[in-house]
């Protein structure tokens, strides 16, 4: 390897080199879609089914109440994490809370998808939902109706929204 600037610059060249190869693995994540509906973006892709599942309940009514949702389908997104998410949406875009469909919501049985707090100063802050239980977190944060902790405060030992007690 050289060594002084030409060193540095085959240093700068391999480094670009890595990141070139790790792009082509994953392509860089740029903004998110710009939108009036609320995101629900697919982070693992691991099951096709289970990933139908979760759009098929969540365009489903219930009591004639339906989620007012937008399905981000994109491969690039495979693997998001909140943190990333965060800096892809920053508090300028208006948007209350996204839907992450990762692995946990497509390996268990009930699909919770989990909500992540995109305003206010807790931003990143999360809880899961069933999908039956989103039009209701959607629909009322969305338009400031409820608060955050109406929801989060009524989660189940195991962390999921499954709706308020009868």
């Amino acid at each position: 390897m050289p060594t002084g600037p030409k060193g540095l610059l085959w240093l700068a060249l391999a480094a670009a080199a890595v990141s070139c190869k790790t792009g082509e693995e994953r392509a860089p994540m740029s903004d998110l879609p710009r939108s009036d509906r609320t995101l629900v973006i697919r982070t693992d892709f691991s099951d096709d089914r289970a990933w139908d599942e979760v759009r098929t309940a969540l365009v489903t009514p219930v009591d004639g109440f339906l989620a007012n949702v937008e399905f981000v389908d994109q491969r690039r997104l495979d693997g998001l994490t909140v943190e990333r998410l965060l800096a892809l949406s920053p508090p300028s875009a208006n948007r209350a809370i996204v839907f992450l469909v990762d692995q946990e919501a497509l390996r268990r049985p009930d699909r919770p998808l989990l909500v992540v707090d995109l305003l206010g100063d807790h931003r990143g802050r999360t809880f899961r939902v069933v999908p039956a239980e989103a039009w209701g977190v959607e629909n009322n944060l969305s338009l400031a109706n409820m608060d955050w902790e109406e929801f989060a405060d009524h989660v189940d030992p195991d962390g999921v929204f499954r709706g308020f007690p009868r």
